[in-house]
């Protein structure tokens, strides 16, 4: 075909032109107003329409009038029914065919992508659906403890740095990789085949997690349900599980004649002068730690990991309860779990206002906030305080789970994921910020009446939202509503974290055995059932008397590790063996701006750099594997449950030495004979829907890995 213009009607729909220039090199690009771009072997006109400018100064160029093209035209193999690696017509005449016929149909403002992949019903699905995974119950229960402990408000210093240098420059990655080829997160890794581990291994990791997070949910349930009573179960210790150290306050006494120190314990609020006893104030208990740990876990009915005991009806029901409710918010998919999301995902920040209101009201609500945010800037120099700032915020923002991945490979392919992802970070972190007033506020009360410091009565993790918190509430008047409002404000943070991790799973394994799944016709209602249902079972070991070990175990080896070393390669394998540029050029075709020096430089420096750190420090900071008890004794887990902890990480961190193998030796059988591993490492590195020549590979060259 000669160089030409060719219009569609008088001046084309919308005034658009089409240039063919057969000297062009094939290229993604973007389409134009009053401009000219290359799209193959063809230049696009349109007329002007002007973008959006959100923080302009992160990206690279501001393409002033710039629509970008579709799914089919930007991604190597995206047209309907074509497989990856096949680039369609390779005739000018059948590109100018094929782009003709898609310009009638795209270039009217409304798109449509060419697969038949579901999506969103609208952005606001999937912006709810992130901010509910990003936000969870580590934001209430770890980040408040967390701050109070490394320094206060200094604490912030750390915690801001780790995130604009590691976990939001990977969060946006991530939103990029899953919305930019819309496959899941291991059919993602088709740009870097000898990555694929990457995506079974979060997978893997997605699945672990919810045979203990979905538990904690099934307690909220437990302790929701008991609200109900008309006096609350832990107000008191006048209960058949309560043992003499119960009290629900503790009084010292001195005996300055004999010069010996008793305790005053009161049992109840009817219980007026209390009861002498020689249990110190430090070996009391309060009513709700009693009621946790004795009435609803029981752990004092086993002797370790090793006596898991009966499971308990009681709980079976409940986390029966919340795998039903994930099965229904599943089951469709995101059609069903994007309006779920309105209201786990909103709930809790109208019940934290109002627990926060609350909260102002009561005595020694002034002290704890001071408490909180006093500021000690010494905390600054210490090491601890960086790592469990980094810690914090690559677990909160949920960067290594796939669950991003998968969420975005449902987004329209020209949806703002670049909004969305600073959208995120920042309610992520405020909500961080925001309960933690919420909590120090009723810690500060429950000093204040106690008569304790502050730091005496702080905790974190299940003991401060089970233990502490409702032991506080139960001191109000119209408990039982703070409890309810509280529990159920549990239940919505869990629900959106433990819908994102099985999504992980349903939507990896589905993309990745597509044809095994139609072949066998089995369909995501059933998929989705036998992933609910297998992760219930072994969810059922946890709600044993010997079950919190179990969880514990689960909770230290299950993530931990292997999701940050998943993080660490997924920044390698997209910013140096990708290449940035090919990443840039994709953010280009669906955003139409490329992202600036700040995300370049952090994608292939400084978060690879911050994740090594923390990954060399956990690796060496092995030591005895304890777990305090709810009587102050500390159990010490046998070497044999420490080595079944370990092998759990590896099973899941082994998929990536083991996929990248796979793909090496793979390319080395499928060429011709005389490809050497070389060539064939060249071939596993580079997407598979390219055309590679192994004397030619430009990913075995150094220039490859000095893009920036």
């Amino acid at each position: 075909m000669e160089s030409g213009v060719s219009s569609l009607g008088p001046g084309g729909p919308n005034g658009l032109q089409l240039e063919g220039d057969t000297n062009q090199q094939q290229e993604t690009a973007a389409i134009h107003p009053d401009h000219t771009v290359i799209k193959k072997t063809v230049i696009v006109r349109t007329d002007s329409s002007k973008p959006g400018n959100f923080l302009s100064f992160l990206r690279k160029e501001q393409a002033a009038h710039e629509r970008p093209p579709s799914y089919s035209e930007a991604v190597p193999g995206a047209e309907a029914g074509q497989p990856p690696g096949d680039q369609g017509p390779s005739t000018e005449e059948g590109e100018w065919t094929h782009l003709v016929a898609k310009q009638k149909q795209q270039l009217d403002g409304n798109r449509q992508d060419d697969e038949d992949r579901v999506t969103w019903t609208n952005n606001l699905d999937f912006l709810l659906s992130i901010i509910g995974f990003a936000v969870d119950l580590a934001n209430v229960w770890r980040f408040p403890y967390l701050c109070y402990k490394n320094g206060g408000g200094a604490f912030l210093i750390p915690y801001l740095v780790m995130l604009l240098l590691g976990a939001l420059p990977l969060f946006y990655m991530e939103l990029v990789l899953g919305q930019f080829h819309r496959q899941g997160p291991i059919s993602v890794w088709r740009i870097c085949p000898i990555f694929k581990g990457l995506g079974f291994c979060a997978v893997f990791v997605s699945f672990f997690v919810s045979f203990y997070y979905n538990v904690i949910i099934g307690w909220a349930f437990h302790f929701l349900i008991s609200s109900f009573n008309y006096k609350l179960p832990w107000k008191d210790c006048m209960n058949e599980w309560n043992d003499p150290e119960c009290a629900i306050k503790c009084v010292p006494v001195i005996d300055t004649e004999n010069n010996i120190t008793y305790s005053r314990l009161y049992k109840s609020d009817l219980n007026e002068s209390g009861i002498l006893s020689n249990i110190t104030c430090q070996e009391a208990r309060s009513p709700a730690k009693e009621y946790f740990n004795k009435a609803v876990l029981r752990v004092h009915e086993s002797e370790g990991v090793y006596d898991l005991g009966t499971p308990q009806w009681q709980l079976i029901l409940c986390i029966a309860a919340v795998y039903c409710l994930l099965y229904l918010s599943l089951f469709k998919g995101v059609k069903s779990s994007g309006k779920v999301v309105w209201l786990t995902a909103t709930m809790p920040y109208v019940v934290l206002t109002i627990l926060l209101l609350r909260g102002l009201m009561l005595d020694g609500a002034a002290d704890g906030i001071s408490f909180y945010l006093s500021v000690d800037w010494a905390k600054l120099r210490d090491e601890q305080v960086w790592i469990d700032a980094a810690v914090q915020i690559f677990y909160s923002v949920g960067a290594g789970f796939g669950v991003h991945l998968a969420y975005a490979s449902y987004n329209k392919f020209h949806n703002n994921c670049y909004r969305d992802c600073l959208v995120t970070s920042a309610v992520n972190s405020f909500t961080s910020l925001f309960s933690g007033f919420v909590i120090f506020t009723y810690l500060g009360y429950m000093a204040r009446s106690q008569g304790k410091d502050i730091e005496n009565v702080a905790d974190q993790g299940p003991g401060l939202v089970f233990e502490v918190y409702p032991q506080a509430v139960a001191t109000l008047p119209g408990s039982q509503f703070w409890a309810v409002i509280f529990f159920f404000m549990l239940i919505m943070l869990g629900m959106d974290s433990a819908m994102g991790g099985l999504e992980c799973v349903i939507t990896g394994v589905m993309d990745e055995f597509k044809d095994f799944f139609q072949r066998h016709k089995i369909s995501r209602e059933i998929f989705t059932g036998l992933v609910v249902f297998s992760s219930f079972l072994v969810a059922i070991s946890c709600v044993t008397p010997g079950g919190y070990y179990v969880f514990n175990l689960l909770e230290i080896y299950a993530a931990g590790l292997s999701l940050l070393t998943t993080v660490f390669f997924e920044g390698i394998a997209v910013s140096w063996v990708y290449g940035l540029t090919y990443f840039s050029n994709d953010i280009h075709a669906m955003l139409g701006h490329r992202p600036g020096l700040y995300w370049r430089f952090c994608w292939k420096f400084m978060s690879p750099l911050v994740l090594a750190g923390i990954i060399a420090i956990h690796m060496v900071d092995y030591g005895p594997f304890e777990m305090e008890m709810y009587d102050g004794k500390t159990y010490k887990y046998p070497a044999g449950a420490q080595w079944a902890g370990r092998i759990l990480a590896l099973s899941t961190m082994s998929c990536i030495p083991m996929a990248a193998i796979y793909a090496v030796v793979k390319a080395k059988k499928a060429g011709p004979k005389k490809r050497t591993w070389v060539q064939a490492l060249g071939v596993a590195i580079t997407p598979n829907y390219e055309n590679v020549q192994d004397d030619n590979n430009a990913r075995l060259t150094l220039a490859h890995y000095k893009q920036l």
